[in-house]
């Protein structure tokens, strides 16, 4: 008994002296974050960490500036700019600005091309004006049904990445993104513009009411190529762009003289309305290579007839006068007009007046001083006197033409002469 109570206290003794706890919920275990944090906050790892993510920082956004700097400079370069332009546009009710700031180009800022449309490019008059567009560094969108348009004229673009070249009849809505709409499309000779009459004046309404449209929709400014024909058979002499002219409504050649009056009523009407911004161009007789051979206009008709060695077609008695420009001061008129301040219309011709029989003689000296010269009766509707009032054009777009007619005509010469005969024949005359 008593070895037994020895042996129970000596239980309890050891119990205190060891005990056990025993708790209903087991412990937590530590977070396996600490050891990781514990790893950068020893060695200062935590520093070196936070400047490489500070390299790395800098090495991006270095990169990002190079190729923005590089984006840049190819949008903005145009070659051959010795000058560069900022354009203001100004929107409703304003007019548009040009600043122009001669002088080297400074590193980094080059002009960036404007995106123009050419109705009517592939023409006669349309594709010099592309060529010159396109010599400036812009992007130019021919639009041409073909009726007197020639692919020809435009092939030497093809390729280039700024040119791009549209079969379309502007009779029918077209959409495009564009800064600049030159408007040129119509048949403009007496030959084509009275083969189909009705077409010809939908093309003047129906074609300048959807350029106008797109003008409007994409805040383009808009320049529309009207003509001298506006003044019918003018009893003033010379023209002034105040002259309401004296055409006759219902007659042969009314779808291309009323024509134009319309499309200027539309377009100013849409200015007025509208906000557009608009230029006016009244187009005196122009000449100069890559004119339809055969289109019935004056000095085309002569030119490949003394070249054919048959007589000069000249109606009723020789006496109408005319005014000749050649098609590179044209086109420079109507850019002038188009970056100038001015709605118009201002005439764009040559104050040279000619005869007929001058012309003809003209014709004669410098292809075949033998050729004939044959009457016949005259033409209806045929205006008797042809002569522009430039003043206007000198005096706000400081421009007037610079080449005679006895210095362009050799050059379109040739050019009938290569696509009359080809290039073998022209080798020959020109030999002999």
């Amino acid at each position: 008994m008593a070895s037994e109570l020895i042996h129970r206290h000596h239980d309890e003794i050891r119990s205190e002296s060891n005990p056990i706890s025993y708790s209903d919920k087991p412990s937590k275990p530590r977070l396996p974050i600490a050891k990781p944090i514990r790893y950068l906050l020893n060695e200062q790892r935590l520093l070196f960490l936070v400047i490489g993510i500070a390299l790395a920082a800098l090495i991006f956004t270095a990169t990002k500036s190079a190729d923005y700097s590089r984006h840049q400079t190819d949008a903005f370069q145009v070659s051959g700019l010795e000058s560069y332009q900022i354009e203001n546009r100004v929107g409703y009710g304003g007019v548009g600005s040009v600043v122009r700031t001669g002088g080297k180009v400074p590193l980094g800022l080059k002009s960036k091309g404007l995106r123009i449309v050419v109705t009517g490019g592939a023409g006669f008059v349309g594709s010099h004006l592309v060529d010159r567009l396109i010599a400036r560094g812009d992007s130019v969108i021919v639009v041409d049904n073909f009726f007197t348009g020639r692919k020809e004229n435009v092939m030497h673009h093809f390729g280039n990445p700024r040119f791009e070249m549209i079969r379309h009849d502007v009779v029918e809505p077209i959409l495009l993104e564009v800064d600049q709409i030159y408007h040129l499309a119509c048949p403009a000779s007496p030959v084509h513009y009275k083969f189909n009459p009705v077409k010809t004046i939908k093309t003047n309404v129906v074609g300048t009411l959807n350029m106008l449209g797109l003008a409007k929709r994409v805040g383009a400014r808009f320049l529309l190529t009207s003509t001298s024909e506006v003044y019918g058979d003018p009893l003033q002499h010379p023209q002034v762009e105040t002259y309401w002219g004296n055409v006759n409504p219902i007659g042969v050649r009314s779808c291309y003289d009323e024509g134009k009056r319309t499309a200027e009523t539309l377009t100013m009407d849409y200015h007025r309305g509208a906000g557009v911004e608009v230029r006016i161009a009244r187009i005196f007789n122009t000449y100069g290579p890559r004119m339809c051979i055969d289109d019935g206009r004056v000095v085309s008709n002569f030119v490949a007839q003394a070249l054919r060695k048959e007589p000069l077609t000249v109606y009723g008695d020789g006496k109408q006068t005319r005014s000749f420009q050649y098609v590179s001061d044209l086109v420079e008129g109507l850019m002038r007009l188009m970056e100038g301040e001015h709605v118009g219309p201002f005439n764009l011709g040559n104050p040279g007046e000619f005869t007929m029989l001058e012309l003809a003689q003209v014709v004669q000296e410098t292809i075949d001083p033998n050729a004939k010269i044959e009457f016949r009766p005259n033409t209806e509707d045929d205006p008797h006197k042809r002569k522009p009032d430039i003043s206007r054009a000198k005096e706000l777009l400081g421009w007037e033409p610079k080449v005679p007619l006895r210095k362009g005509l050799p050059l379109m010469v040739q050019d009938f002469r290569q696509r009359i005969f080809g290039d073998l024949k022209s080798e020959d005359t020109n030999t002999a």
